[in-house]
């Protein structure tokens, strides 16, 4: 079964850098996309960066782009998600997201997360 177990989080001042993890399994990881979600209680989910099968593509948000990276290890079957320059607003639960189909029907897939805390 597809299973996403994200690791990293933590507790840091604004400014700082963390790095998260996500190690997957269940599925045929080299030719899935992958992406990074956020969420705070109370509000939706965000994408927060994406990155295509290969690696070759990355999109990010708009409100943490030239902060943040993702990469990917196929033959570790890893996605990181490099964090600097943090701002309390980074605040969230993150989420590894594998985005699988069915067919033409999108069946995203995620871990149970793991928490980001930012002080000011």
């Amino acid at each position: 079964q597809v299973q996403l177990v994200e690791s990293g989080g933590g507790s840091v001042a604004a400014g700082g850098s963390l790095r998260l993890s996500c190690a997957a399994s269940g599925f045929a990881f080299r030719s899935t996309g992958m992406s990074w979600h956020r969420q705070v209680p109370g509000e939706e989910r965000e994408q927060v960066a994406f990155i295509t099968s290969v690696g070759i593509t990355t999109t990010y948000a708009d409100s943490v782009k030239g902060r943040f990276s993702i990469s990917r290890d196929n033959a570790k079957n890893m996605v990181y998600l490099e964090m600097n320059s943090l701002k309390p607003e980074d605040t969230a639960v993150y989420y590894c997201q594998a985005e699988l189909w069915d067919g033409v029907i999108p069946r995203p897939r995620w871990g149970q997360g793991t928490q980001v805390t930012v002080s000011a």
